[in-house]
């Protein structure tokens, strides 16, 4: 549990470095007499979410080792899509105002690493077959792909509401531009959407005894996903969809994806009690 709090201090410490960074370049924008080369914050923040994202994926790790396997349940899940979304953000971070993103993700992977050490580890059935553990890794990296896609989507929204009634927040300043943004979200559904389609496949290869194992209803809602996600690209692809329409589509996959995958988790382990 220290060995998490010690993680879960670092991404406060970068997501305020990193609110402070971005204050700082978007005052410097607005006023170029008060740009400072040297802002220590916006050059700090990435070391601080390393040390964050480092200790969080040792906390997992050494879970791993204790299990002999990959714990997955509900709060596991959900910490290491976080930890995933960590990860994106410092990838997305050289592109300036896209690293904008960690202000909401680093808190949140906080939460998550908080609520998993809280409800604890069970002690049995860790996931230890090597197939097995290929699809769930894939899944989990296209649930955090996608989900960084999702939180584009809503900042792309967000961006657009305040530009139709020209209001402009200091905090929206910080976000990318329009343009930016628009080709991120969908260069990170492309990616995400190789990694679901890898996930159902690896699915249907590996995972047997689909309804034996309750995974009848997280199938449906992830092929929705699917469907949904691919309707969206070809949409973009013949008929140039972008702005709203692409938002609502994106956020409407997503959470078919969500409900497929910790819905169901959440029921079947706290509403059914069957964990």
């Amino acid at each position: 549990m220290h060995v998490s709090l010690f993680a879960i201090g670092f991404y406060w410490l970068a997501t305020f470095a990193l609110i402070q960074g971005l204050h700082a370049s978007v005052t410097a924008s607005a006023d170029p007499a008060q740009r400072n080369p040297a802002n220590l914050a916006s050059r700090i923040w990435p070391f601080l979410a390393i040390i964050a994202i480092s200790v969080h994926a040792f906390v997992h790790g050494m879970v791993i080792k204790e299990l002999g396997g990959a714990d997955l349940h509900f709060f596991s899940a959900l910490s290491l899509v976080s930890l995933g979304m960590a990860i994106l953000t410092l990838l997305f971070a050289r592109d300036g105002k896209m690293a904008s993103a960690g202000i909401f993700v680093f808190p949140v992977a906080s939460v998550a690493l908080l609520a998993c050490e809280i409800a604890g580890h069970p002690k049995a059935s860790p996931i230890i077959d090597w197939q097995l553990q290929l699809h769930a890794w894939i899944a989990l990296l296209s649930y955090a792909t996608l989900a960084f896609a999702a939180l584009f989507a809503v900042m792309l929204w967000l961006q657009e509401r305040a530009l139709q009634r020209r209001q402009w927040s200091h905090a929206l300043r910080s976000l990318p531009p329009l343009v930016t943004l628009e080709t991120m979200l969908f260069r990170t559904i492309k990616a995400g959407f190789i990694l679901l389609t890898l996930t159902l496949i690896t699915g249907i290869v590996f995972v047997s005894n689909l309804f034996e194992q309750h995974l009848a209803h997280k199938t449906f809602f992830s092929i929705i996903s699917w469907l949904t996600f691919a309707a969206l690209l070809f949409g973009r692809m013949r008929y140039g969809w972008r702005g709203a329409k692409a938002v609502r589509w994106t956020l409407i996959a997503f959470a078919f994806l969500a409900l497929s995958f910790f819905g169901v988790m959440y029921a079947t382990e706290f509403v059914f009690g069957s964990r």
